[in-house]
């Protein structure tokens, strides 16, 4: 039986641990790859080498940054009274795509799921309470994707800030169901930060 070379294999099965790949398509990926010179190859490899040292989380809002505070926590023309709350940081990159919104951001680190083991204790909710009660912040968009864990998430957050004295509203459900933010074009969320409601 013929067999692929041990080094193609390791590639294949390395490619193969990314989400959304599958067999076929981290074999795709591979032979690709191994068609490109090597200048392409070290420059893929370095980015990908550099990746952990080059990326840093914003202190304030736990968005992927360059720097500590974050451009956007760092920005005095942008409303710091109005935040946003999104799941992951392709959430709020989708947000911000818009040119829509004007407020900061803040990224829990995932979604309420008891089946993974993910509690309120492993999202950033305990620091979304103190930049609430240190920045005079007015509202709290709740920007979570419409999932069952989004929408979940969403109303333990609604709960736990209802006696905060902040205007709590949802964006609009200008998304489908079972969706993500990262993936929606800009203008379902345009129209999904125009229609957002009270909780």
């Amino acid at each position: 039986m013929t067999r692929l070379p041990a080094s193609l294999e390791r590639a294949i099965h390395e490619f193969s641990k990314l989400p959304g790949i599958g067999p076929k398509s981290a074999q795709r990926l591979a032979l690709y790859l191994l068609k490109r010179d090597s200048i392409d190859l070290n420059n893929l490899s370095g980015a990908i080498s550099s990746l952990k040292e080059g990326v840093t989380f914003c202190s304030t809002c736990h968005n992927m940054a360059d720097t500590d505070p974050c451009s956007v926590c760092a920005d005095q023309t942008r409303d710091h009274t109005l935040i946003a709350v999104v799941e992951e940081p392709l959430d709020a990159l989708a947000l911000d795509k818009t040119e829509h919104f004007k407020g900061v951001f803040h990224v829990l680190g995932g979604v309420l799921n008891p089946m993974e083991g993910i509690g309120a204790g492993q999202l950033n909710i305990d620091s979304l309470h103190d930049r609430i009660a240190k920045q005079g912040v007015t509202e709290v968009i709740i920007a979570t994707n419409p999932t069952l864990e989004g929408e979940t998430t969403a109303m333990h957050l609604a709960r736990s800030l209802k006696d905060t004295g902040v205007k709590v509203t949802r964006i609009a459900r200008g998304l489908p169901m079972g969706g993500d933010l990262e993936y929606a074009d800009e203008i379902t969320l345009s129209r999904a930060l125009e229609g957002r409601r009270e909780f």
